[in-house]
């Protein structure tokens, strides 16, 4: 099974560039409903993902208590627990599904490390459930 077929696009997608500011991604990932989203680079290169629970603690470290320097602080200064480990485009399921074992979403890049999408493990759940299914009839 190609992992095109579970590509959610990047274009469809909510993600940060690292020089947007905390607030910035606090605003995307309120409005799009987010607790994670991918950093991307101006290049389109993934550089790891930051969730709520980041940016809550960052905050906290960091002494942060005004929307000024909320406004003012990088994303890239707050400290990240963990980042989603990616795959490549050529990646089989068998990847996919040991990734998602460990995080919500698998980010995919391109042969030049580019980042085109996610595969959630929504995505890759209903497909291993509809494969059980297949084999029970």
């Amino acid at each position: 099974m190609n992992i095109l077929f579970f590509l959610k696009p990047k274009a469809d997608l909510a993600y940060i560039y690292d020089y947007h500011t905390v607030r910035q991604a606090m605003e995307i990932m309120e409005h799009y409903k987010y607790s994670c989203v991918p950093i991307l680079n101006r290049d389109g290169k993934y550089l790891g993902t930051i969730t709520e629970g980041d940016l809550l603690w960052g905050l906290k470290k960091n002494g942060i208590t005004n929307m000024r320097q909320i406004e003012s602080t990088a994303v890239m200064k707050i400290q990240r627990r963990f980042d989603y480990k990616p795959v490549s485009i050529e990646s089989d399921m068998e990847d996919l599904v040991k990734r998602s074992m460990e995080q919500n979403f698998v980010p995919v890049e391109d042969d030049d490390h580019n980042f085109i999408g996610i595969v959630t493990r929504r995505d890759i759940i209903g497909y291993l459930n509809d494969q059980v299914k297949g084999r029970q009839k």
